[in-house]
């Protein structure tokens, strides 16, 4: 049995300014050279960093194998020594190379770590920065441009990955930085018309209507996609600039797209009025603008209406290439689609809690309108999520496999339905069914990166990891600010990759969505040979998955592998691909 020390520690909050630096292409240089590798970065530690850092009166928090946090009291000092440090690297005979990363704010601190989104956003910006480049906050920024000799510049608002505030970033210019121009303009390098649909806004005085005017947009997105003769730019990056004051032309320049559409949508009782206008980013004109008031049930219509007149002013007047949109109408019951809605934004979490809640929203769906095709996707997806997660009973396989067929049989031209029947046949055990079946729905996809994705892991499961590694780098690039969904996913290719490091860069934040992220979290701590890190991890995978398991009515009768990951042992066809798992679980200190 596993048993962990009790502690009671004191958490304390206080401002600091957090240093987070890492050393580029670790993982290559251990493949590569493991004892010189790490004796030369022991060496620099030793010789260069810790020096410098306590030269600058501040303290290293932890030593992560490839990596430093620290923090410093003041953050002239963090700043300072930062670009002290990559000076003198660049002189070390090593030749390695850090990225950096500087924040100021709030953090917690226990037993002498830190924690919080203030180092949360210190480690993104660390990622960010170029090899042997400093990138600091906008906080960071307002304290020392007048105070040191730096030269400085605006990288803007980028989206910071699991981070929701928008956070405006700067990196500290060199002779050798290249021109932010070169950095953050990216040509229209897409052969056909490329194209992003931001959220359109809610107008009706509800938040709770969110969900509503969120899925006027997506599904707006579903039906420009279905157009060949397009590139459409995914939900999770088009949507990523809510809230946020860009211009077109800026979100033109960091999507690489050369039209942007934007709307609101305004819902009063069963009336619905959708705006909508195209601009073209470069020059920012209009080249269409309506509006459409209906009855609610009209909605459909409306999103067709939209997506059609749009097409019909791109350059070349772009032919859609697909059958009578009308015979694609998914239901005239709107209160099934709300439904609908309503349990799709719940079932992205792909958690134990809202799983079980999505499955009865989808079930209610169905009662007002047995042939909505996409619930029975949705619904069938609820049964496999419980089965990776080991919470299904033994009818789940069973009630996957009806439920997709139904859903397939209504609409078998929607990938994402094509997508779920392969997952369906995974978890009966049908292998050579499901990789068919991934291989037929990945021929089908054109633009829509979340079932292209959903593929790839189709494929890791089915142990087809170098396929599963291609076809999600290719989602990726369509979505590039994609849901921690796919960052998910890519925790797990990372980990079939032997990428410890990126798994655990990966994993940590909102990707770390359920047990199983957890459990990749701690093998890959222990694989790399972080042990502590490991078992701190694997304390956090304990008490995750006690819990899920108890939100469903699962007696644990002791912290053993037998008892909490034996649920996992299914999703795999290749055994080895699972015992590599459960051996990084044992290496943390998981008895069998």
């Amino acid at each position: 049995m596993c048993t962990l020390p009790a502690r009671r520690m004191t958490v304390e909050r206080r401002l600091a300014a957090i240093l987070v630096a890492d050393v580029v292409g670790y993982s290559t240089l251990m493949e590569q050279d493991e004892s010189g590798t790490l004796a030369s970065v022991s060496r620099i530690v030793a010789e260069l960093i810790e020096p410098l850092i306590s030269g600058h009166r501040g303290r290293i928090v932890k030593l992560m194998g490839d990596g430093v946090l620290a923090e410093f009291s003041s953050v002239v000092d963090a700043v300072e020594c930062a670009t002290a440090w990559q000076e003198q690297v660049a002189d070390d005979p090593s030749g390695f190379e850090f990225r950096i990363g500087v924040n100021l704010g709030d953090i917690m601190v226990q037993g002498g770590d830190i924690f919080g989104n203030g180092v949360n956003v210190a480690a993104r910006l660390e990622s960010m920065a170029e090899s042997g480049g400093i990138c600091v906050s906008g906080t960071v920024h307002a304290e020392v441009k007048n105070k040191l000799d730096l030269a400085f510049e605006d990288l803007g608002f980028p989206t910071v990955k699991n981070i929701a505030e928008p956070v405006q970033v700067f990196r500290i210019a060199s002779e050798s930085t290249p021109k932010l121009d070169e950095v953050t303009r990216r040509p229209h390098a897409h052969e056909k018309p490329s194209i992003a649909v931001l959220a359109f806004t809610n107008m009706s005085g509800d938040p709770d209507q969110d969900y509503f005017s969120d899925g006027v947009s997506e599904d707006i997105i579903t039906g420009l996609a279905r157009f060949r003769t397009l590139v459409v730019i995914a939900r999770n990056s088009s949507f990523s600039f809510r809230g946020q004051n860009r211009s077109i032309t800026e979100i033109g320049d960091e999507l690489g797209v050369q039209y942007v559409v934007e709307g609101s949508v305004r819902r009063v009782e069963n009336r619905v009025r959708i705006s909508a206008q195209l601009v073209e980013t470069d020059t920012g004109t209009q080249l269409w603008a309506d509006r459409f008031d209906r009855e609610v049930e009209d909605v459909f219509a409306v999103q067709d209406e939209v997506a059609s007149s749009i097409v019909a002013v791109l350059p070349g007047r772009v032919q859609h290439d697909v059958a009578d949109r009308a015979a694609r109408k998914p239901t005239s019951n709107m209160k099934a689609y709300e439904l609908l809605l309503q349990g799709k934004a719940l079932r992205d979490g792909l958690n134990a809690q809202d799983t079980a809640k999505a499955r009865l929203l989808y079930e209610k769906a169905l009662e007002l309108d047995p042939s909505y095709a996409r619930v029975y996707m949705y619904l069938a997806d609820t049964y496999v999520v419980d089965s990776w997660l080991g919470l299904a009973d033994t009818d789940a396989p069973r009630n996957a496999l009806e439920i997709a067929r139904k859903g397939a049989a209504l609409d078998n031209r929607d990938v994402f339905i094509q997508d779920q029947l392969g997952y369906a046949y995974l978890c009966s055990g049908l292998w050579e069914d499901a990789d068919a079946q991934f291989e037929r729905t990945l021929s089908q996809i054109v633009n829509e990166a979340e079932s292209m994705a959903w593929c790839g892991y189709g494929f890791l499961l089915l142990g087809r990891q170098e396929k599963a590694a291609e076809v999600l780098g290719e989602a990726i690039r369509l979505d590039p600010m994609h849901p921690p969904a796919l960052d998910w996913i890519l925790g797990q290719v990372h980990f079939f990759e032997g990428r410890y490091d990126d798994v655990v860069r990966v994993l940590i934040g909102e990707a770390l969505l359920n047990s199983l992220a957890h459990a990749f979290l701690v093998a890959a701590y222990a694989l790399s040979g972080r042990q502590d890190e490991a078992q701190v991890a694997l304390h956090a995978f304990i008490q995750f998955r006690r819990t899920e398991l108890e939100s469903r009515g699962i007696a644990v009768d002791a912290n053993t592998s037998a008892d909490l990951t034996s649920g996992f042992r299914g999703m795999w066809r290749n055994t080895a691909d699972c015992e590599l798992l459960l051996e990084g679980l044992r290496l943390a200190g998981l008895p069998d």
